[in-house]
């Protein structure tokens, strides 16, 4: 199963900084996922402080296979509890899992996880360990099996107290029988709902409840969905030897899922060996890059370097919707799990052009970057093949 990991979060009104810290990291050999959520004391920068420390440390003990509740045994004996206000300096969820669906979290001040199997909330039993440290502070362990389909959802104090004082039917706030109700309907109503889509929907509708619709406090939302992985591949370039084209295309053909091609001439390359039409579609919007085209079992199909480079700034600036080329690109990219690569080696002496930007020197350069952020950024699985 793939691990669908993604997190929503929102400032406080007024303020320049996040309060709450998500971190996650994804082990593609060991094929396991860690992601902390962190809330720190307060808001603004102080808040994001303390938050981002806690969620660091624990991420790195974690990464080095420290046993999740040593970890968090660690953080909570160690950060201290506000004098004045008798709580924490930072609360916390870490979670760990795999693709053989044990999870293994632990939970420190945060409100507790939800877990959903299909739009029904399931129950899951838990250990408390208390700090030696600080008595008051009590620690929540749990161990079980997710199946195909469940769905993790996390979230910090800004969400379970979202329009606290207002008054009508949630005046004691949003609460956590609140988001469950709203997590039902809304994955009853949207069964295939990505993790994206569902964090946002909880942080959008915790906002919806505040005073003017304006958060009273961070509001984040982390949702980890385990399903059948979606896979795509991207053919951008054509292969070094000619002699392979044939290969390649029918390679690229017979793909078990969704399919782009990055490059005219190896869209070219593809409606030659296939037999097929390639049209462009010159009414769709594209700004300043060439644009998308159209052929009979491709997905979509873009220019090469020029857009590979927007998409990338895309992705690295977290930029989304946009409708150009790149845009249509960067979303198909972000509703895949598992890419796959096949990058000729044939130059395109275009690329070589010394007038050119620095930027757009090569096409390889482009396809690394681009991998090296939806690894690290975005938690996808990418294979790379050079042809």
């Amino acid at each position: 199963m793939f691990i669908d990991v993604h997190c929503a979060q929102l400032k406080k009104r007024g303020q320049n900084a996040f309060g709450d810290y998500f971190l996650s990291k994804r082990g593609v050999e060991e094929g396991r996922v860690i992601a902390v959520l962190s809330d720190g004391l307060g808001s603004g920068v102080k808040a994001n402080i303390l938050s981002c420390l806690t969620a660091t440390m624990l991420l790195r003990f974690m990464d080095e296979h420290v046993d999740i509740k040593k970890a968090a045994e660690t953080i909570m004996n160690s950060l201290p509890v506000c004098r004045i206000r008798k709580i924490s300096y930072a609360t916390f969820s870490a979670l760990e899992c795999d693709e053989d669906g044990a999870v293994r979290i632990v939970e420190e001040g945060n409100p507790d996880f939800i877990w959903m199997r299909g739009h029904e909330p399931l129950k899951s039993g838990y250990n408390v360990v208390a700090s030696n440290s600080f008595p008051d502070r009590r620690l929540k362990e749990y161990n079980f099996k997710v199946e195909m389909g469940d769905r993790l959802v996390f979230c910090s104090d800004g969400v379970t107290q979202a329009g606290l004082g207002r008054p009508g039917r949630f005046n004691f706030g949003l609460r956590r029988a609140g988001l469950t109700e709203l997590l039902k309907k809304k994955i009853k109503s949207e069964v295939d709902i990505s993790s994206a889509d569902l964090a946002r929907f909880v942080v959008e509708e915790a906002e919806s409840f505040e005073p003017e619709q304006k958060a009273q406090d961070d509001i984040s939302a982390c949702v980890v969905y385990f399903r059948t992985p979606r896979r795509a591949l991207i053919f951008t370039g054509p292969p070094y030897d000619t002699s392979s084209d044939a290969h390649y295309a029918r390679a690229f053909d017979s793909f078990s899922g969704r399919k782009a091609v990055c490059g005219g001439t190896t869209a070219k390359l593809l409606a030659r060996e296939l037999g097929r039409d390639l049209t462009v579609e010159n009414h769709l919007p594209s700004g300043d890059l060439p644009p998308t085209a159209n052929m009979k079992g491709v997905d979509l199909i873009t220019d090469g370097a020029l857009t590979l480079a927007r998409t990338l700034e895309y992705l690295e600036k977290g930029l989304l919707g946009e409708a150009d080329a790149a845009g249509r690109l960067t979303d198909f990219i972000l509703r895949s799990d598992v890419l796959h690569f096949m990058v000729g080696a044939k130059l395109n002496q275009a690329h070589h052009d010394p007038r050119l930007p620095v930027e757009l020197e090569i096409r390889r350069n482009l396809v690394n970057n681009i991998v090296r952020t939806l690894e690290r950024k975005y938690l996808k699985k990418v294979t790379v093949k050079r042809i």
